[in-house]
């Protein structure tokens, strides 16, 4: 959500900021309503001191035994209670259309964001580790896999239909290895809160971090009203929602592992088989809630995070900088990273890691009280993949593929298999 305020001081700033995004001037409209609400609500104050300084004249008037002027005093008293009621009803309808076309607007883009309309436009930053050169030629995730008998699409979808996937034996072992590697790391080094939360939640949550009512066609929702979270920043980032943190409570970091569920599967005829695009898959999320003024530090630190992830898998990768074409919704400013896959042959992205602003913070009610006392002000929000757990998998099955089609696993992630160093088919 925006803020009103900038936006009656900085229309032009606004707009520009919407320019970048590609989109048209809007602070003329935004502001025609604004104009409309204040008007109704100045009128509503008029009409309200009108009626009280007429109450008072109706006790003048019987002290005097004046009836008839009570009377007629009376019916005006009745005629701005009519208006009032009308009044305020037409002061509701005119905040709901204005919450509801702010609601809709996306976030403005920083000004280090490359300016761009695709992903062609994003800008390559770093990257990290040799990619494998194998004496044979790679085969994609699925190939290996299928190969290995412990990845089923086509039992998936018996029970779930497409984009679904069943894992087995060693597979299943590895996701939940992955799960743990990931989140002992950012707990027990980099300083997150695990937190366990729901996984269906409330409209105004998803709300809260701008999923609804944007975009509503790409979740599930049931039959009892609650929303499958289509990521753990949903519930992570809402836990701040309606409080008021103090300065010295602040940075608050919380990460997840849990399901995720998306009813969109990226473009059409894209990724139809595998595991890189499912409608549900399983993700460790990272979510921070911070000062204004240690927004842009916690987001190199909250994706040095993910990236040591990456390293310690000993898995290739290349940092981007994404355009303002490119970004979220809810994004000022976002990350990806993206892992080396031999099967393809390309990076493809395994987390984004963004900041939000006070963009999420106003739709939640998420505040925080300064050192100095002095009233309170919007906490900003960060969020990232730590990482997403079946790109994840991908990536590890294509990087330490063997010739054989058997899997070596990454030093790292021993441990959690029982010392188990190679997957072969059964």
């Amino acid at each position: 959500m925006h803020d009103l305020k900038f936006i009656r001081e900085q229309p032009a700033q606004f707009d520009a900021g919407l320019a970048l995004r590609g989109l048209a001037p809007l602070s003329g409209q935004v502001l025609a309503m604004d104009a409309a609400r204040r008007a109704c609500a100045t009128e509503l104050q008029e009409w309200q001191k009108a009626r009280n300084d007429a109450s008072k004249q109706i006790g003048a008037a019987k002290a005097k035994k004046d009836e008839a002027e009570a009377q007629r005093i009376m019916a005006a008293v009745a005629d701005l209670k009519q208006r009032i009621r009308d009044g305020e009803a037409r002061e509701l309808d005119i905040e709901i259309e204005l919450d509801a076309f702010l609601s809709a607007i996306p976030n403005l883009p920083l000004e280090d964001v490359p300016l761009g309309v695709d992903e062609t436009a994003n800008r390559e930053i770093r990257r990290h580790g040799e990619q494998p050169q194998l004496a044979f030629t790679p085969k994609q995730h699925f190939e290996l896999g299928e190969g290995l008998r412990l990845m089923h699409f086509d039992d998936a979808a018996k029970l779930s239909g497409s984009r679904f996937v069943v894992l087995s034996g060693a597979l299943a072992r590895l996701e939940r290895a992955l799960a743990a590697f990931m989140l002992d790391l950012h707990t027990q080094e980099f300083g997150y809160t695990e937190v366990s939360p729901p996984l269906m939640v409330l409209e105004e949550v998803m709300y809260g971090t701008a999923q609804l009512p944007k975009f509503a066609e790409d979740q599930f929702q049931t039959t009892t009203g609650l929303w499958l979270i289509p990521t753990a920043e949903v519930p992570l980032t809402n836990l701040a929602r309606n409080t008021i943190s103090t300065d010295a409570e602040l940075p608050l970091r919380f990460t997840a592992f849990t399901p995720c569920f998306r009813a969109e599967a990226g473009a059409a005829g894209r990724d139809t088989r595998g595991m890189i695009r499912l409608h549900q898959f399983s993700k460790v999320e990272m979510v921070s809630i911070v000062t204004p003024e240690h927004a842009e530090a916690e987001h190199q630190r909250m994706t040095a995070c993910a990236e040591e992830v990456l390293k310690r898998l000993g898995l290739p990768y290349r940092v981007m900088l994404l355009c303002t074409g490119d970004m979220g919704f809810a994004a000022r400013k976002t990350y990806d990273l993206e892992v080396w896959l031999p099967g393809q042959n390309a990076f493809r992205e395994i987390s984004s890691c963004s900041q939000c602003g006070d963009f999420q913070a106003r739709r939640m009610g998420a505040r925080y009280r300064p050192e100095d006392g002095k009233g309170v002000r919007f906490v900003h929000t960060l969020n990232g993949s730590g990482l997403a757990v079946g790109r994840t998998m991908v990536a590890v099955l294509e990087n330490y593929q063997q010739a054989d089609g058997s899997i070596a696993i990454p030093p790292a992630l021993q441990p959690y298999m029982g010392g188990l160093a190679m997957i072969s088919a059964a």
